[in-house]
C-alpha cells in the first residue's frame, strides 16, 4: 500500500511544491503525495522554472491550505515540514499520523540578487530537497525510519 505524504511550508509556492513533485517523480507508486501551506499564495516562478529542469511542469498547479486538508479529515503517514522550525510548529497534528518530520530549507521568496543569482540559489534548494527526498525513499523501503533517519532530520 502506498505511503501517504504531505509536504508543508508557508505559502505552498516553492519548497513544498518542489518536494511533492520530486517525491512523485522518484518515489513512483510507492507514495501518494500532496503539498500545502499555512498561508497559500501563488506559485513561485523560480520553483516553476527550476522544476522544468527535472522535466516537471507545475505551471498549472494551484496551492493548497494545510488547514483545509486537516478539516477534510485527510490522513497521512508522513507530514514533512520544509520551512523554518518556528513555522513548522504551526502545522496541525493529523489523525493517524505515523511520522512528523522537519527539514529546514531556505525560502526562495526571500532570495536577493540578480535573476541569475536567485535561480542559482533556488536550484541549490531544489538539489537539497531532492537529496532528502531520495533518502526518504530509501528509508521507507528499509522500514524503520526513526532508527535510521539522518541527524539533520527532526522526527517526532
Amino acid at each position: 500500500m502506498a505511503k501517504k505524504v504531505l509536504f508543508v511550508c508557508i505559502h505552498n509556492s516553492a519548497r513544498s511544491q518542489m518536494a511533492e513533485e520530486l517525491l512523485r517523480k522518484y518515489g513512483g507508486d510507492q507514495f501518494e503525495v500532496q503539498s500545502a501551506g499555512f498561508e497559500p499564495a501563488g506559485l513561485n516562478p523560480l520553483a516553476v522554472e527550476i522544476l522544468k529542469e527535472e522535466d516537471i511542469d507545475i505551471s498549472g498547479k494551484e496551492t493548497n491550505s494545510v488547514f483545509d486538508l486537516f478539516r477534510a479529515g485527510k490522513i497521512f503517514n508522513y507530514v514533512i515540514t520544509v520551512c523554518d522550525e518556528g513555522n513548522a510548529q504551526r502545522c496541525p497534528i493529523f489523525p493517524g499520523l505515523s511520522y512528523r518530520i522537519h527539514w529546514s530549507f531556505e525560502d526562495p521568496s526571500s532570495f536577493e540578487g540578480s535573476d541569475e543569482e536567485k535561480v542559482a540559489k533556488t536550484r541549490g534548494v531544489k538539489e537539497q530537497i531532492k537529496k532528502e527526498v531520495l533518502e526518504l525513499i530509501e528509508l521507507v523501503k528499509m522500514g524503520d525510519l526513526k532508527e535510521n533517519c539522518p541527524n539533520n532530520w527532526t522526527v517526532n
